[in-house]
């Protein structure tokens, strides 16, 4: 364990701790000044209650909204300190949640306004769109966060593939920003508290600026700076390759062991969306390596790819790294191509003769055979090596282990306790692992899981 990750975890923690007192001071103030606004005394009636529930409704949903993009707008300070995919569940949560709050705002107040008549509801849902200012534009961003929302749900994204998913769901970037002339124009809430009135600018100042300068700017200028390339493209299985690539001062790319980029590369239909892979080979500084699984159009057409090929990226991401690392010790537990990025930290991670242990789980041939066996010879490290079909829905192990989960991790990894483990793999797969390892004894904050979710 390297001295910088011992002096990243509390400033890691502490950010932590200081973006959740954040959001929920941020929810704490508007509802103070819906209170303040006579928003608890207009509950007593029930045309003036409705009102008051549809506008803190659009209170607390329009700040989740503002939070959802600043989750998800790469900013370096969250990203290293949650991991993008424990940022993206809290973007789930605060999605859905904020969308449901925005429906309950148009309903109430539209149901206020009828004067609690339901028959009159229609007709005057049309008034207001047509008659109140910016209000055309509200009904078009809340119809846009519904094509997001309705395609984040589970079932539907069963359905599609996740280039198409990704490219849906930047909708909610239009459904947000179609809301602002609305929320300040005719909200009573934005226009009566000077207070309230530079909250709400400086919230949607922040957001505009994280997307533009960290979605945006940051990567089209890593991009311009180090212009990658591929170099060639290797089969590693029947339908797993390795992408090689190269480009310009990649010495200066500030990218770990364990993290994952977002690609596109440019020489075939739907460059234009990114897909997430992780780096297989710790970076040198002279090139960097992928290795991908063929299970979508995007990631089997790459066999084909020639080099010379440009390539654009966004990233790096993930905190699948030595910054989350808390003991000497290490156990990397992957399956399938999940080891890409295990093979990665069992190159750059730091440790000694023992210290680190690989359960490397396959189907049918183990991928990085050679490398792991050279890792073995040069530096130490004990691969254990496990095939075979997963024997169960809730088994991390293959078929033929005559023993259960915890007793076989327990005799293959004996001080499993003492170990940071990290984990990679399908979902399902890396779950049951993180059961096994905690009631191994490992301790919660010591098990890092890092999961592409969309």
């Amino acid at each position: 364990m390297t001295p910088d990750a011992g002096r990243r975890r509390p400033l890691d923690s502490g950010v932590r701790g200081v973006a959740v007192v954040l959001l929920w001071a941020g929810l704490a103030l508007v509802t103070y000044w819906w209170a303040a606004g006579g928003g608890i005394g207009d509950l007593g009636g029930w045309e003036s209650g409705l009102n008051s529930l549809g506008r803190l409704t659009g209170l607390l949903g329009s700040d989740l909204l503002l939070v959802q993009v600043l989750l998800m707008a790469r900013l370096p300070l969250l990203e290293r300190a949650f991991g993008q995919d424990r940022l993206i569940a809290v973007h789930r949560l605060t999605g859905f949640t904020s969308f449901n709050l925005v429906l309950a705002h148009l309903v109430l107040i539209t149901w206020g306004y009828a004067a609690g008549d339901l028959t009159r509801f229609p007709a005057e849902l049309w008034e207001l769109v047509i008659d109140y200012p910016a209000m055309l534009l509200a009904l078009a961003g809340t119809a846009c966060l519904v094509l997001t929302v309705v395609t984040s749900i589970r079932a539907a994204r069963a359905k599609l593939r996740y280039e198409s998913w990704h490219l849906l769901h930047l909708y909610g970037y239009l459904g947000v920003g179609l809301a602002l002339p609305h929320q300040l124009w005719t909200g009573q809430e934005f226009l009566t508290s000077t207070a309230a009135t530079v909250y709400w600018w400086s919230l949607w100042a922040v957001a505009l600026v994280a997307v533009l300068v960290w979605r945006l700017g940051l990567p089209l200028w890593r991009n311009a700076r180090h212009r990658l390339r591929v170099t060639s493209v290797v089969p590693e299985d029947d339908d797993v390759v390795s992408v090689y690539l190269t480009g310009q001062d990649l010495g200066r790319m500030p990218a770990q062991a364990g993290q994952f980029f977002g690609w596109r590369f440019l020489n075939r239909a739907g460059w234009t969306r990114a897909n997430p892979y992780s780096l297989s080979a710790a970076p040198d500084g002279r090139s960097l390596r992928i290795t991908v699984r063929g299970l979508g159009d995007g990631s089997t057409a790459l066999r084909e790819m020639r080099p010379g090929t440009p390539v654009l990226f966004e990233g790096p991401f993930g905190r699948l790294t030595d910054r989350a690392r808390t003991r000497r010790k290490v156990a990397l537990v992957g399956a399938g191509v999940g080891v890409a990025p295990l093979r990665a930290l069992a190159e750059g991670l730091g440790y000694g003769p023992g210290e680190a242990v690989l359960l490397h789980r396959f189907a049918r041939r183990p991928l990085f055979a050679a490398e792991f066996g050279a890792l073995v010879r040069e530096r130490g490290l004990h691969v254990v090596d496990l095939p075979g079909h997963r024997r169960s829905a809730g088994s991390w192990l293959g078929d033929g282990v005559p023993v259960d989960d915890l007793s076989a991790l327990r005799h293959l990894v004996p001080d499993i306790a003492e170990r940071d483990v990290y984990v990679c793999g399908p979902a399902p797969w890396a779950e049951s692992v993180r059961r096994a390892a905690s009631a191994a004894g490992v301790p919660a904050d010591h098990v890092h899981v890092e999961e592409f979710r969309w």
